[in-house]
């Protein structure tokens, strides 16, 4: 509906526009006085005249329409992001409560169940190591276990010496 009240307003404005320009021209309306705009001496008839403020009104109104067009995408595009960081907070928010409640549930869950531990697991959920005299998890770069032979030697002497042989041996040529 508007823009069908749009086009009409708009042909009606071209139509009292050509109807001013074609008939204020020839030498009845010629302009008698100096008329200069930013220096420029114009001539002509009055028709002549109203053309030019017709042409310049437009790029008015096409100037202000770019403005408000910009200003417009600039306000959608801030709403978008605003209402998008809303909805990430929400999520978030929803995230961390439930990972609360399934800390609250293990947590009564393993002060109901037999056998539980005097002191429950660390709210920030990190693993109580199940074997204190083991290493945490943080390995040096390059780390590697020890070789299987070693590992014998160091629980059987005997079998130490007979692996260092073994490893000291030449190899059969074959």
């Amino acid at each position: 509906m508007i823009v069908i009240l749009g086009l009409v307003i708009l042909v009606a404005a071209v139509v009292v526009g050509l109807a001013g320009v074609l008939t204020n021209g020839g030498s009845a309306h010629a302009l008698t006085h100096n008329f200069t705009v930013l220096g420029y001496h114009v001539t002509g008839s009055a028709g002549k005249l109203f053309l030019y403020g017709i042409v310049i009104g437009a790029l008015g109104m096409f100037g202000l329409s770019l403005l408000l067009a910009g200003a417009r995408r600039t306000s959608r595009r801030g709403s978008a992001a605003r209402r998008g960081l809303r909805q990430s907070r929400q999520e978030t928010a929803a995230v961390s409560q439930a990972r609360d409640e399934l800390v609250d549930q293990r947590e009564a869950a393993r002060a109901y169940a037999p056998g539980a531990p005097a002191n429950p697991a660390p709210r920030d959920d990190r693993p109580l190591s199940p074997q204190p005299s083991r290493r945490s998890g943080l390995h040096l770069f390059g780390r590697r276990p020890a070789p299987r032979q070693a590992a014998a030697a160091r629980s059987d002497p005997a079998a130490g010496d007979a692996a260092d042989e073994a490893a000291d041996a030449p190899a059969p040529a074959g």
